[in-house]
């Protein structure tokens, strides 16, 4: 891609940002625009709906200070760790990128600018010519100036390794931190049980009982077995749905009855006396439900077994339960209302099954996105476009339309065909066999990182540079070489994909377009119908994994092309305010790993410092550095034996917690007066919601024919 193509690809977004951000300062003033853009604010009650009607049309800066404005730990009280983790991501690579962008711009660019290897290079019309002037491909082979890219991938590496054992230290004891500050939860006193053997003549509930009683009998508490109650869970769910819709009609309203002007096709009921059958209907079905549920044989041989002590809990959950490896098969319990029901219902045969059709549907999709890959790269190459597409040629002469082709149209299409994975990944994870749905999200992050890295990075590496030569990947003697010579040839690419999907990306996650329509449409719809305001929950799957792969970006380039560290940083330090505004006003935490995500975080950087080590090996073999090229080859080695370093010192803390952390818990709650009320409450806690008696209306209250519905437990 030509450097006029991408001025404008920098131009077009750079407008498009000014004018996102002055459209969402207007936006967010509108008091009808407030369940989009302050849903947390407005549920808090800190958001008035009246405003002067001429401010409301100023565009204001002020949000910007606002969200920059709170503490950490006011972050920590209002969105959990795993937003602190989240942020502390982002400020991590601010911290990396600030670092190495003054080596890059300073150091390394003016480097390789001075370069001779492109003596063909037109100055008078410098924005026609190749980025390789500003990369590393523009000194010459055996030149003494890539000793200074020697000594910059040392100092860098050295730096991020630093930054990721203080950052995982920090988080280990900010997860210590927020267990000991917390109140009593009911997933720190539970385990879940699995594969419990059968007994003869004894229900599960008895074998559980009996068996934890004489095992653990200090500090067994209760049980909760788990039933198969997949069917029965659907017509709770059509039950509810239909009490909402009820619910939105107005009830208060006296009822009219019209007289039809065609007898015929009238009915002598109103809609609400319909509903009303139809829900009672549903009351009967779901009670007969719940009795053929709770029959023996309809449960599932697993069971939540709480404890009195965390200390308990933990024994019974990290210690072998039988003689048999198989029986008695413990993890720990998820919060109650993160548990992920319709999966226990689920055979041994069907998990099984439901693995092997996830790997083949990921390998299935990988293949199927490499054709929006070779379409993006076949953009960029005007010159087989024109091949193929002889009847194009006048169209692509004109500098305005290879312009915008070449620098715009193929980071477009790869955004846009990249929205459809982190939906698709959470739906394969959640038929994978996870118990809640924080592990659903942490599998559907962990499979979109590597899907990101393989289909945007390699793929479009490989079938840019060298998609005829793929057969190198299975030559492990060719594949650094290759990728050295691949990767440096995409700098351009990246640099507009940074600018294009990296900050437009951005601005929209602060614009909520998606949100903001789905609003717009209701409110022309039903002008005068009140929705239920819903404050969404943050998608980490999603976002993660789109932060991680700019920090991948980042560190494989700052040695190759330092020209894409400032865009990288603008990036950054974008996702810093926006995403600070989210957390405040936006998204409210669901439920909390604990910040679980920071290992993947981590794991991440490691591969990317990897990766770069060995694109730069390949690169100073290329280059017949022989000593610098010897020289390199520990450095990968050292950063794998970093990583296993810190893995053996950190990640106990994110397994298990520390035993004097749980015994100290427990003693502070032998004087707690609350704990009394916590243990009464911990019995029903991981009861099933299909199985709990609700009721849609209290006509009647003898235990036989009082409707099973209400409305005053149709939230449970």
């Amino acid at each position: 891609m030509l450097v006029s193509a991408l001025l404008m690809s920098v131009g077009i977004n750079s407008c498009l940002c000014v004018l996102l951000f002055t459209l969402y300062s207007v936006l967010r003033k509108q008091p009808h625009n407030y369940e989009v853009f302050l849903p947390r604010r407005l549920a808090a009650g800190t958001s008035k709906r009246r405003r002067n009607k001429v401010a409301r049309y100023i565009p204001s800066v002020r949000w910007i200070w606002k969200s920059w404005r709170p503490s950490e730990k006011d972050l920590m009280d209002s969105s959990g760790l795993d937003g602190v983790v989240f942020m502390r991501m982002i400020t991590f690579s601010l911290k990396v990128f600030l670092f190495a962008g003054i080596i890059g711009t300073f150091v390394l660019l003016p480097v390789n600018c001075f370069g001779d290897q492109l003596i063909q290079i037109n100055y008078a019309d410098w924005s026609a010519n190749s980025l390789d002037l500003f990369s590393v491909a523009n000194l010459k082979t055996r030149s003494p100036w890539l000793w200074v890219h020697f000594g910059a991938i040392y100092l860098v590496t050295a730096f991020v390794c630093c930054l990721l054992y203080l950052e995982f230290r920090y988080i280990g004891l900010k997860r210590i931190e927020h267990f000991n500050s917390s109140r009593a939860q009911p997933q720190q006193f539970t385990i879940l049980v699995r594969n419990i053997p059968s007994s003869d003549g004894s229900s599960v509930s008895e074998t559980v009982d009996r068996f934890f009683t004489e095992n653990h009998f200090s500090t067994y508490l209760s049980h909760v077995v788990i039933h198969r109650t997949s069917k029965l869970r659907s017509i709770v769910d059509n039950a509810k749905k239909l009490y909402k819709k009820v619910k939105h009609k107005k009830p208060d309203a006296p009822r009219v009855r019209k007289t039809p002007i065609v007898r015929f096709f009238s009915r002598k009921d109103t809609p609400e006396d319909h509903y009303e059958k139809v829900l009672h209907e549903l009351e009967q079905n779901i009670r007969l439900g719940q009795a053929e549920v709770s029959t023996p044989g309809k449960e599932v041989r697993a069971a939540f077994v709480s404890f009195k002590t965390r200390y308990g809990a933990a024994m019974a959950l990290h210690m072998p339960q039988s003689i048999n490896p198989t029986y008695w098969l413990t993890e720990p319990a998820p919060e109650p209302h993160d548990v992920h029901w319709p999966f226990f219902s689920a055979s041994f045969m069907q998990k099984w099954l439901a693995k092997i059709v996830i790997v083949f549907a990921c390998l299935l999709l990988t293949v199927l996105f490499l054709v929006p890959v070779v379409l993006v790269q076949g953009l960029t190459n005007l010159s087989a476009l024109e091949y193929f597409f002889p009847f194009l040629t006048l169209i692509l002469s004109m500098k305005i339309v290879s312009q915008i082709i070449t620098g715009y149209l193929p980071s477009l299409i790869l955004q846009t065909s990249l929205k459809i994975v982190p939906p698709i990944m959470e739906f394969l994870s959640s038929i994978q066999g996870h118990i809640c749905h924080s592990d659903i999200q942490k599998s559907a992050c962990n499979k979109v990182i590597w899907f990101t890295i393989w289909n945007v990075f390699f793929a479009t590496v490989f079938s840019g540079s060298a998609f005829y030569k793929l057969s190198v990947i299975f030559d492990p003697k060719e594949i650094l070489v290759k990728l050295a010579v691949a990767v440096p040839a995409q700098a351009s690419f990246f640099i507009a994909y940074v600018v294009t999907t990296g900050w437009t990306d951005t601005l929209t996650e602060l614009f909520r377009v998606v949100p903001f329509m789905v609003s717009y449409v209701k409110r022309s719809l039903e002008p005068t119908d009140d929705n239920e305001l819903v404050i969404p929950p943050m998608r980490y799957h999603r976002d993660t994994p789109r932060v991680l792969f700019f920090g991948l970006l980042g560190i494989t380039y700052f040695f190759l092309a330092p020209l894409i560290l400032p865009f990288i940083l603008l990036y950054f330090v974008l996702a810093y305010v926006i995403y600070r505004n989210q957390f405040i006003n936006v998204y409210e935490p669901k439920y909390d790993t604990g910040g679980m995500f920071w290992p993947m975080i981590h794991y991440t950087m490691i591969f990317s410092l990897v990766l770069m080590h060995g694109i730069a090996i390949g690169l100073f073999a290329l280059k017949k550095m022989e000593l610098a090229t010897y020289l390199l080859v520990p450095l990968p080695v050292f950063t794998l034996l970093f990583n296993e370093f810190c893995r053996k010192r950190f990640m106990p803390i994110f397994t298990a917690y520390p035993a004097e952390v749980l015994t100290k818990r427990d003693r502070e709650d032998q004087n707690d007066p609350r704990m009394s009320e916590f243990y009464n409450n911990l019995v029903t806690a991981y009861q099933d919601p299909a199985l709990l008696p609700l009721r849609f209306s209290g006509s009647r209250n003898d235990s036989l024919t009082s409707p099973l519905l209400s409305s005053t437990s149709s939230e449970v």
